[in-house]
């Protein structure tokens, strides 16, 4: 500790107290993410340019000094948090947006705001589809680090299909672009990818070129109840058989559905309550729209046991509040849940519907599971009340079971939310000793000093041994 204090004071000298700040108050807010996983830092600095980022890492690098970075923390699986303590470097300044209007592109600093990257988007006529939930508050450079997704992912794919271009820092402190902002680019080894889901550990974004496509012209939202789980996966297989491709497929199991009902206080679809529904948002062209809506309708009368279509915006945001309720009303189910994104492939939805009544039986625990249909990101929500200690150890043993069926499966033990510290007990089942290896090198060739997000992905981590900060965030429950 007192190694990393000299070197702050040293830091400080270099940048100035407004740029690294050491007070409790500055080093307690960037001490844990919405993981709520506490680990104190020695400072937080706050970088005006790229010369203060290379300060940063340089001085690290030669006293050994941990550093993570991060934007507004909204990581649910402690990817922001910095677990050895040293500096924490917040891009929260760093929000400059331009929309290349004719180019159908966007450049844009990581802490830039999603929403507002998509709001700047659309008022030049073109859409940013990648959506996390928590869209209102997080960063674009966290979304790279964890190749964020959201409910757009089954038809026009995740972060890392929209960026074109990446600029930053290697962990050396050295300034480094992978790609250009051209929509080809095929001269040398695509770094850039290797940057996206690295979770801040191969190098720091410092802002990113992102293809935009048209704004869709039309839209159209449809709320189908469906008999059971099984039959509403295999409705949706069904449906993505006709070679319809929903802009959003959201699905919602009987447990989150009767949640948001009892929140609500309303029925969802009278007479057919706490059953399983599913949200489908056409998008495209009008006459798309059109054609593809002829094909739902008909998919709906034949499979749904009731269904409902929005005729205007208006209702179509009344279809969208049981979604909206359904995540934080499960806190009745118990004060603590387990927040799992996993993905299992379309053709063991059922299988994965059958897997969690067992599990669901099993663990004498609730869980309520909703989710993106069109790419299988589902989240499963493992509830549990944390000063029951038998509740504890059967949400441990639950999540274990879990990961383990979805590798099993084929699917994968995270979507969108990353390994961070909260899945690294997991990531020897998704990949072979060699393959992690593999990782490892290329950790060790661009961080050769480990001074870059350590602690991360390869060091198994029992978050359930580990208290959690009782607070609740801006983006909680959404």
């Amino acid at each position: 500790m007192k190694y990393h204090l000299a070197s702050t004071r040293l830091l400080k000298r270099r940048l100035g107290p407004r740029i690294v700040r050491t007070d409790e108050v500055a080093r307690a807010a960037a001490s844990f993410d919405s993981s709520k996983l506490p680990f104190l830092p020695e400072a937080v600095v706050f970088p005006r340019d790229d010369a203060d980022l290379t300060a940063v890492l340089v001085l690290a690098n030669r006293h050994r000094v941990p550093v993570t970075v991060r934007g507004r923390g909204t990581s649910l699986t402690g990817s922001a948090a910095p677990k050895r303590g040293g500096w924490v470097v917040d891009m929260l300044g760093w929000n400059r947006i331009r929309i290349d209007a004719e180019a159908g592109m966007a450049q844009v600093q990581a802490g830039a705001k999603v929403a507002d990257i998509q709001r700047a988007a659309e008022a030049k006529g073109w859409f940013y589809p990648p959506d996390p939930s928590s869209k209102e508050y997080c960063t674009i450079g966290g979304n790279i680090a964890c190749n964020a997704g959201g409910m757009h992912g089954g038809k026009y794919g995740v972060t890392r299909d929209f960026v074109l271009a990446l600029k930053g820092h290697l962990p050396t402190g050295e300034f480094v672009t992978w790609g250009t902002p051209t929509k080809k680019f095929s001269a040398g080894f695509n770094l850039r990818d290797l940057w996206i889901g690295s979770e801040g550990m191969l190098g720091i974004v410092t802002e990113a070129t992102l293809k935009l496509i048209p704004l869709p012209a039309a839209r159209w939202t449809l709320l189908a109840a469906f008999e059971a789980e099984p039959d509403a996966f295999r409705a949706v297989r069904a449906l993505f058989g006709q070679r319809i491709q929903p802009a959003i497929c959201e699905f919602l199991d009987r447990y989150s559905v009767l949640c948001a009902e009892r929140a609500t206080g309303a029925t969802v679809f009278p007479g057919q309550s706490g059953r399983p529904v599913v949200l489908l948002e056409l998008a495209g062209s009008a006459s798309e729209v059109r054609e593809q809506k002829r094909v739902v309708l008909a998919w709906a009368g034949r499979y749904a046991v009731a269904h409902r279509a929005a005729r205007n915006r208006a209702e179509a945001e009344e279809l969208w509040a049981v979604r909206r309720k359904c995540s934080g009303a499960m806190f009745e189910l118990g004060d603590a849940k387990l927040n799992e994104d996993i993905v299992v492939p379309m053709h063991n939805y059922v299988k994965f519907a059958r897997f969690l009544e067992q599990l669901r039986r099993e663990s004498k625990l609730s869980i309520p599971t909703f989710g993106h249909l069109g790419d299988g990101n589902l989240h499963v929500n493992i509830m549990y009340h944390k000063a029951v200690p038998a509740e504890c150890r059967a949400a441990e043993k639950a999540v274990q079971k879990l990961m383990q069926m979805v590798v099993a499966l084929g699917g994968a033990i995270s979507g969108e939310h990353g390994i961070g510290l909260a899945k690294t007990p997991f990531l020897r089942l998704q990949h072979s000793a060699a393959q992690v290896r593999a990782m490892q090198a290329v950790k060790k060739a661009l961080d050769p000093n480990g001074i870059l997000n350590p602690g991360k992905m390869f060091e198994i981590f029992e978050v359930w041994k580990h208290r959690r900060l009782d607070v609740k965030l801006p983006w909680d429950h959404k």
